[in-house]
């Protein structure tokens, strides 16, 4: 007999976790820590100094779009570790790519414009950030699966601007749609930005 009322062995388990590779377009949400170092660039209180002297952005990364829209998954970007530059080193990867993907600009692009669109004035300009990211699977302190975000998606991805919608495919074209004079709308249509 399946599924009797007081044997839950065969009841599926409940996994909540999202397939691992799943690109969606998320927000990140910096939940502020309080801990700041002017000296490294850490003000405004969003960095978190963790038990072992590590610090970190506590990341919440909301799905915006697709089946998974809502789900919240919790990552944190390392800032530094006393044990060495490795967590820092993939923290400060990730925030190139969260930017990159964010603002349209392929990771090979090593012009001005790009070198200028990753450069931050606080932590502030990554809280509310919108990007396209590669959805993992690691493992929680309890040694249970949770969902991370180790990898965001930039342009040069052939699902990039169909995952950004409209404004990924008006960010990867800046340049052509920038002239010495902007052009002034005929009257009674709509410029293109507006539609």
């Amino acid at each position: 007999m399946t599924g009797s009322w007081n044997d839950f062995n065969d009841a599926k388990q409940n996994s909540n976790i999202i397939p691992k590779g799943t690109l969606a377009k998320v927000r990140l949400t910096i939940r502020p820590g309080g801990y700041d170092d002017p000296a490294q660039g850490w003000t405004g209180g969003y960095a978190t100094r963790g038990a072992t002297g590590s610090v970190y952005l506590s990341g919440e990364f909301t799905v915006l779009e697709g089946p998974y829209a809502r789900r919240k998954i919790f990552t944190l970007i390392g800032l530094y570790s006393p044990k060495g530059p490795d967590w820092t080193n993939m923290g400060r990867s990730l925030i190139r790519g969260m930017l990159n993907s964010a603002r349209g600009i392929s990771d090979k692009d090593n012009s001005a414009q790009a070198q200028a669109a990753r450069r931050i004035s606080g932590f502030t300009d990554l809280d509310g950030l919108e990007f396209i990211a590669k959805i993992d699977v690691g493992t929680d302190t309890n040694g249970d699966e949770k969902n991370e975000i180790r990898t965001a998606v930039t342009p040069d991805h052939k699902e990039y601007a169909a995952l950004m919608g409209m404004a990924g495919a008006a960010a990867q074209a800046p340049a052509q749609t920038r002239s010495a004079q902007p052009s002034m709308p005929k009257p009674g249509v709509r410029p293109s930005w507006a539609q």
